[in-house]
């Protein structure tokens, strides 16, 4: 049977195990052994990590050719026109090559956890919260889709990747879940009104 360990990897956390810089890793948060990320998330961004001990769960979550969808919420500073959001709708160019299509629409601000530390918002520059949908997995490709519409990203959280979802898992949490197939199951998107601060806390074991 196969492991598989949803985590909410919080803000400024490496996406693996070790670090000889002393910067915090997976390791402060997931304990059970022998299991590694399918795919990677920025130091610098939040949201869901997917980690397994089956290799082909791993490889048909992270491999480019499987084109799993990867749902983000993004804050950008700005307000955004209809027609520049088309044009990551189209495929934003990048400097390496024109990206896929990606779903794209705003979101009223999501009822989530504060991050530590605050996001620094300029008093003059109002901001706004972007659903984007991709499935690619370029270094840093949101974050360079926003800025090549002249809306550089204040916080970037991954929730969802293909059906897999934070649900309500907050920063730092996990959830262990056991398949008996070599195969990632069906597992529903996230509601907005699900994702809200909570006290409880789940650990892998």
């Amino acid at each position: 049977m196969a492991k598989i360990i949803l985590l909410n990897k919080p803000f400024n956390v490496l996406c693996q195990f070790t670090d000889a810089d002393g910067r915090s890793t997976l390791a402060d948060f997931v304990t059970l052994e022998n299991v590694y990320p399918a795919g990677r998330l920025d130091y610098d961004s939040e949201g869901l990590v997917i980690l397994t001990d089956d290799g082909k769960i791993q490889h048909q979550i992270s491999h480019p050719k499987a084109k799993l969808s990867k749902t983000y919420w993004v804050e950008i500073e700005g307000e955004p026109r209809e027609e520049q959001l088309d044009a990551l709708r189209k495929g934003a160019q990048l400097n390496d090559g024109p990206c896929r299509p990606a779903k794209v629409k705003t979101m009223p601000t999501p009822a989530i956890w504060a991050r530590t530390p605050p996001v620094r918002i300029r008093k003059n520059k109002p901001t706004s919260w972007l659903e984007i949908v991709i499935s690619e997995g370029r270094n840093r490709q949101v974050r360079r889709m926003t800025a090549s519409i002249g809306f550089p990203t204040l916080r970037l959280i991954r929730v969802a990747i293909g059906e897999w979802s934070i649900g309500q898992l907050q920063p730092g949490q996990t959830e262990r879940i056991t398949v008996h197939s070599a195969a990632a199951p069906a597992r529903k998107q996230p509601q907005r009104s699900k994702l809200k601060p909570q006290s409880r806390h789940k650990q892998a074991k």
